[in-house]
């Protein structure tokens, strides 16, 4: 807690699922006639996250957290469990996608689909040493009631989350393509402060939200005391525009998928590999203690 609420690093989003993971692997250089079936794929992806955590720039003197797919908890790296490895061979500290997917559209959002078996993921996590979670729900139009819709459950999943001494990462996606983004993250900021307000004292949880249009636009959010701290993703723009974008928000960090893994290939020597994850991980780290 001390170190994600110390801000000093990244959040590293390793958590493509089952729909994302094809292109992950195709940025990557894996194409799909490269692999049969998908416990092919989740094994080249595997790999391809084993790299990232074993370079020599992935440690927590950069990089404090790093958020886990399932499968990915449930694997090995270098003969540890991962969520293991991160923290004690690494310094960084795990996180775990709990959500299993969107719903269909309706008022303008993406509410997340039902979680059955998230009590029961919840006690494996911590079993497994995962310090949080992370879920995601998405923002396609300034519709408030919408996105009170999609803020409220957001909140009410994280109880259950904080319920099992887990610290639940909120992420209502705002969609980077809207024309009325602006506007919906107006109305995103009052639903979340509202839901802020509501917490327990003994309540905390981390936010991950789109870089805003207006630079500190969630500022407020970032020093409310039930926040253990804000992170932003990438949402689809460049890894020089996001970081352009995180260094002019005050005390935000980032928690980029895409953008972390941007111009690495599985056919890069490992001297190559590592140089460019380096100076990957630099450049996000200086735009996220900025501003």
């Amino acid at each position: 807690m001390d170190k994600i609420k110390a801000c000093q690093g990244f959040i590293a989003a390793l958590d493509q699922s089952g729909g994302s993971t094809p292109k992950a692997l195709r940025l990557y250089g894996i194409e799909e006639d490269a692999y049969s079936g998908d416990a092919e794929m989740y094994d080249l992806i595997h790999g391809m996250r084993s790299r990232i955590a074993q370079a020599p720039a992935f440690t927590g003197e950069k990089v404090v957290g790093a958020i886990l797919f399932e499968m990915t908890m449930d694997r090995e790296i270098d003969g540890k469990p991962t969520a293991t490895y991160m923290w004690d061979e690494r310094g960084v500290v795990p996180f775990l996608k709990v959500d299993k997917g969107l719903a269909d559209e309706e008022n303008g959002v993406q509410v997340m689909k039902p979680m059955p078996e998230l009590d029961g993921l919840c006690e494996r996590a911590v079993k497994a040493g995962v310090f949080g979670t992370k879920m995601r729900s998405v923002i396609n139009a300034a519709n408030a009631e919408g996105i009170k819709a999609i803020v409220a459950q957001q909140f009410d999943v994280g109880k259950q989350i904080i319920g099992h001494g887990l610290v639940p990462i909120i992420e209502p996606e705002v969609n980077i393509t809207i024309a009325d983004k602006s506007a919906a993250e107006d109305i995103l900021l009052t639903e979340l402060t509202v839901q802020l307000d509501a917490l327990s004292d003994d309540q905390t949880v981390m936010l991950k939200l789109t870089l805003p249009e207006a630079a500190n636009h969630y500022k407020s959010l970032v020093d409310h005391p039930r926040v253990a701290s804000v992170v932003a993703l990438s949402g689809g723009y460049s890894r020089e525009e996001a970081n352009t974008r995180l260094s002019q928000n005050t005390g935000m960090i980032a928690s980029f998928s895409r953008a972390l893994t941007e111009g690495l290939s599985a056919q890069q020597s490992d001297d190559a590999f590592n140089t460019m994850i380096g100076d990957t991980i630099d450049s996000i780290y200086q735009a996220s203690i900025a501003g």
